[in-house]
């Protein structure tokens, strides 16, 4: 959300994580509990593919 500026987690869920997730270009650090607190998110072999083509 700092990365791109955005102040409302229900806009950065929508538009940005859920599609992440969704292309496979991230994952959780802690699937089986999607809703904990301390849920965090890595790049995936796809998504570091494609940050490293638009490098």
């Amino acid at each position: 959300m700092q990365a791109v500026n955005l102040k409302g987690r229900v806009s950065f869920s929508k538009n940005y994580l859920e599609p992440a997730l969704s292309d496979g270009l991230i994952e959780m650090t802690q699937p089986e509990s999607p809703r904990s607190p301390t849920q965090k998110y890595r790049l995936t072999e796809t998504g570091r593919q494609i940050l490293d083509k638009d490098q």
